[in-house]
């Protein structure tokens, strides 16, 4: 892939300060690119900023996608610093592990407020700038947006109505020129899961997964950049996850029935005993 793609190219990047993130605003900032990174720690954004090859490329904002005007005060300080946006990457989302039926309803809204409102804010303030530009929007959903794991009523829920809008975005817009891409990393080893929130909105701290088998985050930013410079619809990563969509839709029962089975098998399970 011609790394010069991304060179002087505008790239916003939301939960950038750790995970999928941080390693795809390092990546562009690598490629030569103008990375704006967001994220709630901004502190922690600056630190990361002085550790780039180019630091005077890079824009930290503070920004929690959960809120409005922090989307909106994003795209503006983006275009008042840049001048223009060629690439938003909504990849901001929180996780959740517990069962429906035990849940605190507040911790789907926040699920709903952060993964989808997230996306659907920053994709509404950098549209005018994106469609001028001819650029790229990218929704970060996961396997869990194309079929309902159990345990993860409001994470599934929020991924799917991102991979809906998505869709639906890039058909209002196929003659514009704009590019919208769904990715899909699947399992990979970052934070997510550790912050993931339990029954109570009280966050798991620890993974019930082994992330050494998983795809690193470094080789999903790979992947988001190959999506990007070939101006895909859609990047489901991992052989598993492409099993996945295939079964779900060719074989829904049997789908189901490996879902339940496989999710159960987690260490503490919230559907281990049901």
């Amino acid at each position: 892939m011609n790394i010069k793609f991304f060179k002087d190219k505008v790239i916003i990047v939301t939960g950038a300060s750790s995970g999928i993130g941080l390693a795809t605003a390092r990546l562009f900032a690598s490629h030569g690119a103008k990375v704006v990174m967001a994220a709630r720690s901004v502190d922690k954004l600056e630190q990361i900023k002085n550790e780039m090859p180019e630091p005077a490329k890079v824009l930290c904002v503070k920004t929690d996608v959960a809120k409005e005007e922090d989307c909106k005060n994003l795209i503006e300080e983006t275009v008042k610093t840049f001048g223009r946006i060629d690439i938003l990457i909504n990849n901001a989302g929180i996780s959740m592990r517990a069962m429906f039926i035990d849940l605190d309803l507040d911790v789907i809204k926040r699920l709903m407020d952060t993964n989808f409102w997230g996306t659907i804010y920053c994709t509404k303030f950098a549209l005018p700038y994106l469609l001028e530009s001819k650029g790229s929007v990218v929704g970060v959903i996961s396997t869990a947006g194309y079929l309902g794991l159990p345990g993860r009523t409001g994470y599934s829920a929020s991924k799917f109505a991102i991979r809906g809008f998505m869709n639906t975005l890039r058909v209002e817009h196929r003659y514009d020129g704009l590019h919208v891409m769904v990715f899909a990393p699947g399992f990979t080893a970052s934070n997510i899961r550790t912050k993931a929130l339990l029954a109570d909105g009280s966050p798991q701290g620890v993974t019930p997964r082994n992330e050494d088998k998983m795809m690193t985050a470094e080789r999903v930013a790979q992947r988001m950049a190959y999506g990007l410079r070939f101006r895909k619809n859609e990047m489901l990563l991992t052989p598993v996850g492409k099993i996945t969509k295939f079964f779900t839709y060719a074989l829904p029962r049997f789908s189901e029935w490996c879902e339940y089975k496989l999710m159960a098998k987690e260490p503490e399970s919230p559907i281990k005993k049901r």
